[in-house]
């Protein structure tokens, strides 16, 4: 019988086993190396891959109850519906005819009615060039010169910087960019795209720096009419103005936004906007700059809880009934009462002050010696007694810090984009300019017709 090639060899190996099983075991070792040098590689070209394309942050944070069943999305039963109203005006008509037979077999169509829709679109903008022509002469006997003035002129300049950008023009740059938030070319871009203005991004700084200081009087009408309010919010962050030192500063309320960019974020800073003397409610986190600087204060409870929680996170009993859970109740039950308290007479609302103050020396005067986390926090709250419950006594002041913090994202983000300013001038112009905006925005005022009023010569 004709044998395969190897057969012979195969049957000479199964005639000494012990020589088969040890060819077996060579060949194994082999391929686990061959294995092992496979996963070293591929690991290797992973790690190459990375360093090349770097993996994506999550794109959000887990949240407690995202795994619990949601509901059915759209409208709650009893909810009454919403839809786009109609438009106030209407500038053209069309009327799209019906022929009064079917177009399928031809017969009469009955029950016809109209069916009415509303489209809403924009028409292509164009710049509106003007050719304004002013006229200027010498007085030979007192040396002025007299020059004549046209209400739709926003500059005196002529020759090569004759040509300029109109009052509404203005104004739609400022929004684009200290409302909207837009950095300087997309502003560039968002205005040669919609309206066909070309302007560099260092052309729209100078003339925002112009702007500016048109608008000075609308800012310092803010900065008034901020010490006149009962309460006032502030919170504050880095900026760059040529170097990382300066601060960025907010003082809000419902209706005004004051930016203040400022070398460092000292007292000294901050009485320069909130006197020493001001008799308002000032309220804040706890930086130590703030801390007697006005005579009344509400510090932020939501920094409170902050440190509350990370104490627990970081070993601390936060069990109910403990210590800091009895902290924790006690910041909630005032900002409950401070939901409840509207119907109540004035003096339950005092009695139920005087409650919760007993309450909270109670907790907080006793040190806490062998409990050094807990012995924080109870620092913390202790240090701020006096401004513990401002918002209980003084009507219209939150328990929060949240409308400071809220008004401060823009700048935050604005800062991601533009890292800041190069120069002092650019960080005053984009102080003015976004506190106005921002001011606008809360009291429902068109920044664009605001900025085209103040540039325009016939509101000069």
């Amino acid at each position: 019988m004709h044998l395969p090639p190897g057969a012979e060899q195969l049957a000479s190996l199964r005639s000494q086993p012990d020589l088969l099983i040890s060819i077996i075991l060579e060949q194994a070792r082999v391929i686990a190396e061959l294995r092992a040098q496979v996963a070293s590689l591929t690991g290797r070209v992973r790690e190459l891959e990375n360093q090349n394309h770097p993996p994506a942050a999550p794109f959000r944070r887990a949240r407690p109850g995202d795994a619990l069943p949601r509901g059915k999305p759209g409208r709650k039963p009893g909810h009454a519906p919403g839809w786009k109203k109609a438009p106030a005006h209407i500038d053209e008509h069309i009327e799209a005819p019906l022929q009064p037979v079917c177009p399928a077999c031809s017969c009469a169509l009955v029950a016809i009615q109209p069916l009415d829709q509303y489209i809403e679109d924009i028409i292509p903008a164009r710049k509106h060039v003007t050719h304004l022509r002013t006229h200027q002469g010498y007085c030979p006997k007192c040396g002025q010169v007299a020059a004549s003035t046209h209400p739709r002129q926003v500059s005196f300049a002529g020759g090569a910087a004759g040509t300029h950008l109109g009052a509404r023009a203005l104004g739609v740059a400022c929004m684009l960019k200290h409302q909207m938030g837009l950095s300087f070319a997309k502003t560039c871009e968002a205005l040669k795209e919609l309206c066909g203005i070309t302007i560099t991004p260092g052309g729209l700084a100078q003339l925002f720096q112009r702007v500016s200081r048109t608008l000075q009087p609308d800012y310092e009408t803010l900065h008034a009419q901020l010490l006149q309010s009962k309460s006032v919010h502030t919170d504050e962050t880095s900026w760059y103005v040529g170097k990382p030192k300066p601060s960025l500063c907010v003082y809000c309320t419902p209706q005004v936004t004051y930016y203040r960019v400022v070398e460092s974020k000292r007292r000294e800073t901050l009485h320069e906007t909130i006197p020493p003397d001001w008799p308002g409610v000032l309220v804040s986190d706890c930086l130590s700059v703030y801390d007697d600087a006005t005579p009344i204060q509400q510090k932020c409870y939501a920094h409170h809880l902050k440190a509350i929680k990370q104490a627990i996170e970081q070993g601390a009993d936060g069990q109910p009934g403990s210590y800091l859970d009895r902290c924790a109740q006690l910041l909630h039950s005032a900002m409950g009462m401070k939901k409840s308290r509207e119907p109540r007479a004035p003096p339950q609302r005092e009695e139920q002050v005087r409650i919760i103050k007993l309450a909270a020396q109670a907790l907080l005067e006793s040190a806490l010696v062998d409990k050094p986390l807990e012995e924080a926090v109870r620092v913390r709250l202790w240090k701020q007694h006096d401004h513990l419950f401002t918002f209980l006594e003084k009507e219209g002041v939150e328990p929060t810090n949240n409308l400071a913090e809220r008004q401060l994202r823009p700048a935050v983000i604005a800062r991601k984009l533009s890292c800041g300013q190069r120069t002092w001038k650019g960080a005053r112009a984009w102080e003015v300019l976004t506190s106005v905006g921002a001011s606008a925005k809360q009291t429902a005022v068109s920044f664009i017709d605001l900025v085209a009023t103040r540039c325009s010569f016939a509101a000069r």
